[in-house]
């Protein structure tokens, strides 16, 4: 059965930084083009940014040069590295693959961004 656990999140104050994990279990890891999204409050969940199996990454404009994702193969796990943190991007972060999402979601994990 394939599960995703996050972990990481927290309560931090506008400008501050936060390191996320995932672990992804019951599936090759490896072969999968991995993704984090955020969900705000009442809004649709969105990606911010993916990555390839061999570890190329993307991520969408709005968070370029601030949230970096990575990954480790070995460990099974999906990281995202978020600085300077705005008040918007308060919400539940939750991994995934990129495509045919794995299905049930994990429960996330909160961020809280206070300015």
């Amino acid at each position: 059965q394939v599960q995703l656990v996050e972990s990481g999140g927290g309560s931090v104050q506008a400008g501050g930084s936060l390191r996320l994990s995932c672990v992804l279990s019951g599936t090759i890891f490896r072969l999968n083009t991995m993704a984090w999204y955020h969900q705000y409050p009442g809004k649709p969940r969105e990606m911010v940014a993916h990555i390839l199996p061999g570890g190329n990454a993307n991520d969408i404009d709005s968070v370029k040069g601030r949230f970096i994702i990575s990954r480790d193969n070995t460990k099974n796990t999906v990281y995202l590295q978020i600085n300077s943190l705005k008040p918007e991007e308060t919400g539940v972060y939750y991994c995934n693959t990129l495509n045919k999402q794995y299905r049930p979601w994990g429960q996330g994990t909160q961020v809280i961004v206070s300015s």
